[in-house]
Order: C-alpha cells, then structure tokens, then sequence
C-alpha cells in the first residue's frame, strides 16, 4: 500500500504531497509521525484516513475552511487504509505506545463500537466537548456510541434509498409514488407483476453479502444483539420475519443473487434489473451508466409489515471521525471537527461536486447545493431528499461483533435459501457469534 501525505497549510496556498511505497514502515508514513504524529505543534494536527478521492480529499477542504479563521492551523493526512488502522491501534495500545496514535482517525462505523470496547484508552470520549450530536441522524450517530458515550464525529452518510428504472416502472403501468411508503409486501406484489410484464427482476444482490437483509432488520431499530451486548438471533420476530421476507423474494425471481461485486453493478448498468437498494453511496455506480440519465427516481425503502418499531427508513454504510486521547492537541482536535463537520454546510456543500459525499449532518439539507435539481434523477433534489431520509432512521445496535454476526447470518440465510428449517439456521448463527465472542 501507499502512504500519502498531504499538509495543507496557511489558509490553502500550499499543498505539499509526499508518496512513499512500503506500507507501515514507509518513509511517508514516518514524516507524518516527525511531523504531526506527535502533536509537538500547538496549531497542527496528523490525520489518518483512507480513499483519496473521498475521505482525505473531504479531510483536506474541512482544513481550508478552518484555515479561514485559524490561518496558522496546519493538518498532515496520512493514507491508512481501515484494516492498518485497526492493525495500529492493536499494536499502539499492547506495546503501550499510544503516542504513536494521530489526533484524529477515520473509524468504519460497523467496527467502531468493538474498536473502542477493545481499545478503551485510545479513544476520547466527545459527550462533552462541544461538538452538537443533535445535529446529526440518530441513526448515524448510534454507531459510535458506547455507553451512552459519544465517541465519534459522523462523516458521510448512508441512508439507504430505493432507486427505480422509471421508464420501466411506467412499461408495467407504475410510477415512483406506487413505491412510496410501502411495505416489504406490497413490494413483492408489484415485483411480481413487474416481472411477468417487463421480464425484469425488481432488484438483485451479491450472495452472502447481506446488504438487503441488514436493511430489512435496521429499517425496524432492530438488532442481532441485546441491549447488553448479548447475541439475540434466537426469538428475534424482526430478524426471523426479515429473513422470510428475503427468501420470498428470491423465491419469487423478484430478487436476484449474484457472485460478485462487478456483477452486481452491472445488473444495474446494463439494465438487467430494474431497481436497486443500498446506502445512498450506490448512487455514484447508478450513474456510470450514462445512457441512462433521467430514467431513475429514488424514493425511500419498504417497511416490514406487522413489526413493532418499523420505518421506511435504514443506514447502510459509512465512517465517523475519533479522537485519539492521547493527542497532544484534543482541543483543537475538537474544535476543528466541530466547526467543520459538525457544523459547517460549506464544507459539505463544497465535496458533494466533487466527491458524492453526502453529508450526516443535518442543516445540509437546507442548503442550495443540497436543494439542486439533479438531472440523472429525473430533475429531483434526490440529495436533500436523501438527507431527510437521514433523519427519520430510527437509532440501531450494531453490537460489538458486527462483522462476526452478520457472517453468521448469512450463512444462515444461505442455508434457508437452499431448503433449511430457519429457526434451526438462526440457532446455529447465534450458537456461531457465541463462540466467537468465547460465551
């Protein structure tokens, strides 16, 4: 991998990038520690995140804007891929060498929780600093809390969307509004009949990938884990009729399975389906397929029926912003990640051109930039749309063991597709998270 650093410096009239090859133990990622890694200036702060094009180039303008009313603010961002990060915390906290932290890292939201119940020292606590949680979803905000405590800025936003071919929803006699506030029901009865007019499968998948079932079981506030922490797959009504809901659908040809990543995106870019549902980051893989311009519309996801707590509202995706404690600089670290992601439209309205960021934070979807019709959507101000949908995602417990529980699932999942009886399916996913949290 590549270590990048970028610092910007006074007000954004220079910008210095220096690339090195050889991962943890290049000579960029050394810089960033001589230079920013130890916080030894009172004005400059070091940065880890990953994607250039998104996360660092984000990182990068929220510095120019603070630069605006702090001209000697100085901010290193080293490229750190996710998993190095995890790596480094692992290894800063068992060699008790937390120095070697950055004031600010970029943590994936479905690993936050476990990354500050594993490494409780390397995380400062945000309840109190400052930084308005109330402006962001609820939702969002769920992932990085541990305790009641905030330990995390919320960043890009994942809301989930429903998008639709309306050229082909009008072939079959449907608008967008038919898929409006509906449930998951009433989304299989037009599947259905989409498919026998059109020969078009609603909506497709990557097998084992669970992207659609996380959806269904969000939508609801619902969760694979109790309020404890405990697993709580066995008994969950909001799990088991989730995944029946799914198995019907696939039953049925209304949802379609497919092997890989690549071959997802090219059901949605060659026009094999006829819909698409994941966090609201899909769209940048809808819009590749330019020919297409105009015949999508997007509209929020259905609701289980007879569910206690279920919306038509979901998060999928994303990554929020820690605070190391052992920054040299907590305060400015706090500042500035109050007064630019936590609380400033012009940044966001500044990388949604460039980068398709969405924003978390709520007040951006008043803005002009946010309100502005988007053509490839059929005209509609999908982003302040989608940033709406933010706010009404009710709050969700991803759990400590995310990845290891989602795994579980669907292998669950893949079991009763194939035939199995799906409380035993379910059973056995619990028993699995169980031993992989050593119960």
């Amino acid at each position: 991998m590549k270590g990048r650093i970028t610092s910007v410096l006074l007000a954004g009239v220079m910008a210095v990038s220096l690339t090195a090859c050889g991962g943890s133990g290049s000579t960029g990622q050394k810089t960033a520690e001589k230079t920013g890694g130890q916080g030894k200036m009172a004005n400059e702060l070091t940065v880890w995140c990953w994607d250039p094009a998104f996360n660092i180039y984000a990182m990068e303008e929220a510095a120019k804007i603070y630069q605006k009313d702090h001209p000697d603010f100085k901010l290193n961002v080293v490229e750190t891929p996710t998993d190095t990060i995890t790596t480094k915390l692992a290894t800063a906290v068992t060699s008790k060498n937390l120095d070697a932290l950055p004031d600010i890292m970029l943590i994936q939201d479905g690993t936050f929780q476990k990354n500050v119940i594993s490494f409780p020292e390397a995380f400062m606590d945000l309840t109190d600093s400052g930084i308005d949680f109330s402006m962001f979803a609820q939702g969002k905000t769920a992932y990085s809390v541990v305790e009641g405590k905030h330990y995390g800025v919320p960043f890009d936003n994942g809301a989930a969307i429903a998008a639709y071919r309306t050229d082909v929803l009008e072939e079959a006699g449907y608008t967008i509004d038919d898929f409006t506030d509906i449930t998951w029901r009433q989304y299989q009865a037009l599947g259905d009949d989409i498919l026998a007019k059109t020969g078009k499968p609603l909506l497709s998948c990557t097998s084992g990938d669970g992207d659609v079932l996380r959806i269904m079981l969000q939508s609801t506030g619902g969760s694979l884990f109790d309020k404890e922490g405990n697993p709580s797959m066995v008994g969950n009504d909001k799990l088991k009729k989730a995944m029946e809901a799914y198995a019907s659908l696939v039953k049925n040809g209304v949802l379609v399975e497919v092997n890989k990543w690549d071959q997802y995106v090219g059901t949605i870019t060659t026009g094999t389906v006829a819909g698409v549902m994941n966090g609201c980051w899909i769209m940048g893989s809808i819009q590749t397929a330019e020919d297409q311009s105009g015949k999508w519309a997007i509209t929020n996801v259905p609701k289980l029926e007879g569910v206690d707590g279920a919306t038509n509202y979901a998060n999928q995706g994303g990554s929020s912003w820690a605070v190391a404690a052992s920054s040299k600089n907590p305060e400015l670290a706090t500042d500035f990640l109050a007064k630019t992601f936590g609380g400033s439209t012009e940044l966001y309205e500044t990388i949604l051109p460039k980068s398709g960021a969405l924003a978390a934070y709520l007040p951006a979807a008043d803005s002009k930039v946010y309100s502005e019709p988007q053509a490839f959507f059929g005209g509609k101000p999908v982003y302040a749309q989608i940033t709406e949908f933010a706010s009404k995602v009710p709050s969700y417990n991803p759990g400590v063991y995310y990845a290891e529980a989602n795994q579980a699932l669907m292998t669950a999942m893949t079991n009763v597709l194939a035939g199995a009886d799906i409380d035993a399916e379910i059973k056995t996913a619990e028993d699995t998270v169980k031993f992989a949290m050593g119960k």
